[in-house]
């Protein structure tokens, strides 16, 4: 199953009989890796209570250290345990809430789409640095770095491949996954500083903007006030 924001009915019977969950989250127009678990959860009508944590405040450090001695967003409460990584919490869901298939369920293209996430995860320094998730702003052409035309052209690859192997030109592996969810926020980057796509991985792109719980996370993005200097100013 998959979508299935439509789908409460299912979620609320799968979640019944266990502590209501929590995500703590910074702000929706910077805070990439909050919005992948958010994302994931929308998509999949996983209730959970959004706790938001203004990012850049003087407050900041010790409000996020009141959920996790980690000091980093997101953070997902769930069943009495904390769990403070965004690939962490999204394993965990896909665990509690497997007749969902938040993974593929064919073998191969789950360990591709584990794979395509950990190297989201682990890599592409040069593009979250030059390229700041900024999804009110439109600076089209800035922070192409050498590295972050790298990054996205390896991006691009791991789409293509997806996309050619898996994907039938729908998401990445057919089904909305979590690795939609994990390249959400690189989607809205190359919106923002319009980034030029093949027309297939363009599609693609404009598929995932347009996916509802996308949607619902961008809409709340531009109706925040809250500016980060430190992303403004690189981006400006």
């Amino acid at each position: 199953m998959q979508d299935t924001e439509l789908q409460p009915a299912l979620a609320a019977m799968l979640h019944q009989n266990k502590p209501g969950m929590r995500l703590v989250i910074g702000n929706k127009n910077y805070s990439s890796w909050s919005m992948r678990p958010w994302v994931l959860m929308k998509a999949f009508g996983i209730p959970f209570e959004e706790i938001r944590i203004l990012l850049g405040q003087p407050a900041t450090t010790n409000q996020i250290a009141e959920y996790s001695q980690a000091g980093r967003l997101p953070i997902l409460l769930a069943d009495h345990m904390t769990i403070w990584d965004s690939l962490a919490i999204c394993e965990y869901l896909a665990e509690q809430f497997s007749i969902l298939n938040l993974w593929p369920e064919d073998v191969a293209a789950r360990a591709m789409a584990r794979s395509i996430c950990a190297e989201m995860h682990s890599g592409f320094a040069a593009l979250r640095y030059d390229m700041p998730m900024n999804i009110r702003a439109e600076l089209p052409g800035q922070g192409r770095s050498i590295g972050a035309q790298a990054d996205i052209g390896r991006i691009c690859e791991i789409w293509e491949d997806c996309l050619t192997r898996y994907g039938a030109h729908q998401y990445l592996f057919g089904a909305f996954s979590i690795a939609d969810a994990y390249f959400a926020p690189v989607a809205m980057r190359f919106r923002t500083y319009a980034v030029s796509l093949a027309p297939a991985l363009q599609a693609y792109a404009d598929r995932v903007a347009t996916h509802p719980a996308v949607v619902h996370w961008v809409r709340e993005a531009l109706a925040e006030t809250e500016q980060l200097p430190g992303h403004d100013a690189r981006s400006t």
